[in-house]
């Protein structure tokens, strides 16, 4: 999926945060996982990758000031550096995802705050290392991306490089944004493992709201040109998707840490779930057909 080369974007969509050292790597359980949504909601152990979050959803006092991202990615101002650069590419899906989930959510939606970082992040949800991944505080209402974990998900996980990989990333982190402010997070901290838990839902509701976007991206005008900042999906744009969904399959990725799967122990959803409600939503383009609390998964 390419931007249109001469729409426009705001590099202060984004702020700069963290600049830690990246920690060490998590082998298998939680902390091995991408597309994470941590702390106060989940009630998730990150022990080693992030701690010190509060229980209660209030800010952390060691948060850090995150830099505007007007001075930080200000070459972040067209389609065209979207389409060059790995971090105004990140800014350009918030935009588009800001507009999509506006049009369908008229009022209810509220644009999440997006932190980019390296290394490490202090967060309402604690310190957070790169290992964890892409994820969504609901403590302090903000995505974090340390975009240096796209050739990770690649390298490490097996997905495609596309674009439209890393994109579906950004779209299912704001997906828990839209979960946060639709009250559809309660209850997910008591049941958060099992292939039919609370937590696995609510992930794939989030895969499936990243197919809604992807429906809409392409012909939802931009507020500020009247355009849609995207291009028309091509057949390789959605199979990047898929292949970024199943590369962070349960089954998959426990399969090839320790060579066998455990049901009892999913998050996130197998392989085939991950790509099924992803098409669900991208398929029909509507929110409702997203609802996976009580469906067969």
């Amino acid at each position: 999926m390419t931007f249109d080369p001469g729409g426009r974007i705001d590099p202060g969509r984004a702020s700069r945060g963290g600049g830690g050292r990246r920690g060490a790597a998590v082998g298998g359980g939680i902390g091995g996982l991408l597309l994470l949504l941590v702390g106060a909601y989940f009630g998730l152990d990150l022990t080693g990758v992030v701690g010190g979050g509060s229980t209660g959803g209030q800010q952390a006092g060691s948060q850090e000031q995150a830099t505007d991202g007007s001075e930080a990615f200000a070459r972040c101002t067209s389609g065209q550096a979207a389409n060059e650069d790995v971090d105004c590419r990140v800014i350009a899906t918030a935009e588009s995802l800001d507009a999509v989930w506006s049009q369908l959510l008229p009022g209810e939606y509220s644009e999440p705050e997006l932190v980019l970082f390296t290394g490490s992040v202090s967060t309402a949800c604690g310190e957070a290392t790169s290992d964890v991944g892409p994820f969504y505080c609901p403590g302090d209402r903000t995505a974090y991306f340390d975009t240096a974990f796209f050739q990770e998900l690649t390298d490490r996980f097996g997905s495609s490089g596309g674009p439209l990989a890393q994109e579906y990333v950004v779209a299912h982190e704001f997906g828990h944004a839209v979960q946060d402010q639709q009250g559809l997070l309660a209850g997910v901290a008591g049941d958060r493992a099992g292939a039919s838990s609370a937590a696995v839902r609510s992930e794939l509701q989030a895969d499936c709201f990243a197919g809604v976007w992807a429906h809409h991206a392409t012909s939802t005008p931009d507020p500020d040109t009247g355009q849609p900042l995207l291009q028309p999906l091509t057949e390789t744009d959605v199979a990047d998707a898929l292949s970024a969904a199943a590369s962070v399959g349960d089954d998959r990725i426990q399969e090839a840490a320790t060579g066998r799967s455990d049901p009892e122990t999913y998050t996130h959803g197998t392989s085939e779930q991950r790509q099924r409600w992803f098409s669900t939503g991208y398929d029909g383009g509507d929110p409702a057909a997203c609802d996976t609390s009580t469906a067969t998964l």
